[in-house]
């Protein structure tokens, strides 16, 4: 007996199944039905590690990560928190605009 046909994984579903597992301030996946990459502002991160917010998001995706996720690089931030891939501007005096 085969397991019934799930939904496959875009970068939509993916955002979906997250935000409802999560109360996320923002989530952002990318991806090409193969590979995603998602960056996710979550309040319930404060504090916590890099491996306790990935396993959160895996929590989240449960047995889908398994299954239907193959590959999943994730940037996952509490509000406030600077997101390292974001160029932050040069201060005045060194190289940057007066």
């Amino acid at each position: 007996m085969t397991a019934p046909v799930e939904e496959l994984p875009t970068p939509g579903n993916i955002e979906r199944w997250i935000r409802a597992a999560l109360d996320c301030e923002a989530v952002e996946v990318t991806g090409d039905g193969h590979h995603f990459e998602a960056r996710i502002v979550c309040a319930a991160f404060a504090g916590l590690s890099r491996v306790e917010r990935h396993r959160m998001v895996y929590g989240a995706l449960g047995e889908r990560m398994k299954a239907q996720i193959h590959a999943l690089s994730m940037r996952t931030l509490a509000p406030g928190e600077g997101d390292p891939l974001t160029p932050r501007p040069s201060p005045v005096g060194r190289g940057g605009s007066t």
